[in-house]
């Protein structure tokens, strides 16, 4: 069985990864997202919300590579973010941006995408391999009421989740379709993850617990 590390403190992530037969070790990688974007941006890095999660996910990959339980491991990080006229929309954390947030989502639709990197930490290297790739799904959002989306910011649920929103909680009702991978709402795409393994020469099925 093939070591791997969730960069990510995601219950999501993790509860995702679980029920797929694989039993990663979780590390938190304590990256400041927002510093690390602002300095993307003024660096010119960042064109777009796919950019945005490519560039996050392999921060916080990179930020636990020297952990000692990431050693002779891969590891893989994400993150997501969804995309409403150009804008990139992450974590609201606040009631009031959630409320209007959900106000200007209802009825509507985005685009969810969620940035995939993973580093093949086996390999004693100053650089180990690496290969990332950011998937998205588009996501049609429900007409709610006012008194609906008082009632859900006022769960806490969508403060901590990207787009103020979630697919596999209290928010799934909320969410009317989505067109591509559900797995990429939830914040993984086994799909992509599988692709990755293979551009790493890693057999997906050793991933699997045993």
């Amino acid at each position: 069985m093939t070591k791997i590390v969730l960069a990510s403190t995601s219950p999501a992530r993790l509860r995702l990864l679980k029920d797929a037969g694989i039993d990663p070790i979780v590390l938190a990688p304590g990256v400041d997202e927002e510093h690390v974007a602002d300095l993307a941006m003024q660096a010119g890095l960042i064109a777009n919300t796919a950019d945005l999660v490519l560039l996050l996910a392999k921060a916080k990959a990179e930020a636990v590579v020297n952990h000692p339980d990431a050693q002779g491991a891969l590891i893989i990080g994400c993150d997501s973010a969804l995309d409403l006229d150009g804008e990139a929309l992450g974590k609201p954390h606040e009631p009031e941006v959630a409320i209007e947030r959900w106000k200007a989502m209802r009825g509507r639709s985005g685009r969810l995408y969620t940035g995939h990197w993973l580093i093949d930490n086996r390999i004693s290297s100053p650089m180990p391999p690496a290969t990332g790739h950011a998937s998205n799904t588009t996501v049609h959002f429900a007409d709610l009421a006012d008194s609906e989306i008082l009632a859900y910011v006022g769960t806490g649920e969508p403060l901590k989740v990207a787009g103020a929103f979630t697919i596999d909680g209290l928010g799934g009702a909320f969410i009317k379709a989505i067109e591509g991978d559900a797995h990429t709402v939830v914040g993984l795409s086994l799909t992509t993850l599988r692709e990755l393994c293979l551009n790493l020469d890693v057999d997906y099925p050793s991933l699997w617990r045993r």
